[in-house]
């Protein structure tokens, strides 16, 4: 990199990327982009919006339905958007298919068709909103993705409401 930011290839010679184009000087300035990647998956877990230190009106009164004693279920979408400067070597921010399998091995397998409040660690003694599901959720991907790139986590519960974390 020299000392207006460019970088160059160790020949000297600015760096190619895609298809032969170079990245290069605009108004005199040269602008290294970041750029999101997404990954879509799905999983399906029961849970149970409710504080065992309050009694059985003030859960109703704060998580109405969804503290119902018999559990109920959702069907998650779950975005993975990892941000940050293309590689000049592979091209890729984040390889897809290693993203994938992230998310299945971290999230999936750990989440899909459990009960959060009964079959799982985290919420044990956390109140399973999708607030709190999407905090674990970055949390866990968090140390496995490279600390150069943003994460942000986007959970559906419904079709209509979703969370997003990121930090």
């Amino acid at each position: 990199m020299d000392l207006r930011g460019r970088r160059h290839s160790s020949a000297g010679e600015p760096i190619k990327f895609g298809l032969g184009r170079t990245i290069g000087p605009l108004r005199g300035l040269f602008y290294i982009v970041k750029i999101t990647v997404t990954r879509k998956s799905h999983f399906n877990a029961a849970h149970r919006l409710y504080r065992p230190d309050w009694d059985e009106q003030r859960n109703i009164e704060v998580y109405g339905k969804c503290a119902n004693a018999n559990f109920h279920g959702h069907n998650y979408n779950l975005l993975v958007h990892v941000r940050g400067e293309v590689d000049a070597e592979t091209g890729y921010v984040v390889d897809l298919k290693w993203l994938a399998d992230l998310i299945d091995r971290c999230i999936v397998e750990r989440f899909d068709h459990q009960n959060l409040n009964l079959d799982t660690t985290e919420f044990r003694t956390m109140v399973p909103t999708a607030e709190n599901i999407a905090q674990v959720i970055w949390s866990l991907l968090r140390p496995e993705i490279n600390s150069a790139h943003e994460l942000k986590v986007t959970l559906y519960e419904t079709e209509r409401n979703y969370v997003e974390c990121e930090g």
